[in-house]
């Protein structure tokens, strides 16, 4: 089983790394094999709804977004990872993630429907419930779990150091990180059992409220 990383600050070691990091060392603890994906700095263009991605099975502007799609296939948990910015995620991530989620929906198989998911967020000093809202609409969307932990996901710290001196938000991330392997191993005892996944129904229904 592998779970995928996801930083979305611009800051490739951080304070958002910090806090992902820990993370990865305690699903690598518990036999979990875990990778990085780091957004960059580039700047990120948001979905432009041409729904393309319908026709294509993929977004229309190439970038890493459609390596990130295309990677997830191999993936059975995430964990998207974000500084707080104006009581919200960054903008980058919430363009990748809105442009990831709308044409990864329209491809078989699903990568992400019913796999585990968790948000993890780091800043200075407030914020971060409101941006932890935030990434998790995505995962509601998508029928995945959400992984919690024992208290919000979340780490505090202007600096990497201070993250660090963080105990209670460390701990926090490595609740987390077993809550995931917990959730993961289930799903792979159930598979193991025979327990199939709940029915899709074909046709989605969409009703729009004009008369």
């Amino acid at each position: 089983m592998k779970v995928i990383l996801i930083n979305g600050s611009p800051n490739k070691n951080g304070c958002t790394y910090t806090a992902l990091d820990e993370i990865k060392k305690t699903l690598n603890d518990e036999g979990i094999e875990a990778d990085f994906f780091w957004l960059g700095k580039k700047p990120i263009g948001g979905c432009i709804g041409c729904y393309q991605c319908a026709q294509k099975g993929k977004c229309v502007f190439d970038d890493n977004v459609n390596e990130f799609t295309a990677l997830s296939q191999n993936y059975d948990g995430f964990i998207f990872g974000s500084p707080v910015f104006y009581a919200g995620m960054n903008g980058s991530l919430m363009s990748f993630m809105d442009r990831v989620f709308f044409s990864a929906s329209r491809q078989e198989p699903h990568p992400f429907r019913y796999k585990p998911a968790a948000a993890v967020v780091s800043a200075r000093r407030a914020g971060t419930t409101s941006a932890l809202d935030q990434i998790n609409k995505y995962f509601l969307h998508q029928q995945m779990p959400i992984v919690t932990s024992r208290y919000w996901n979340m780490v505090h710290g202007n600096t990497p150091e201070e993250v660090a001196q963080d105990l209670e938000g460390l701990q926090i991330m490595r609740v987390l990180a077993r809550n995931m392997v917990w959730l993961l191993r289930l799903r792979e005892a159930g598979e193991k059992a025979g327990v199939q996944l709940p029915k899709q129904e074909e046709i989605r229904m969409a009703t729009n409220f004009i008369r």
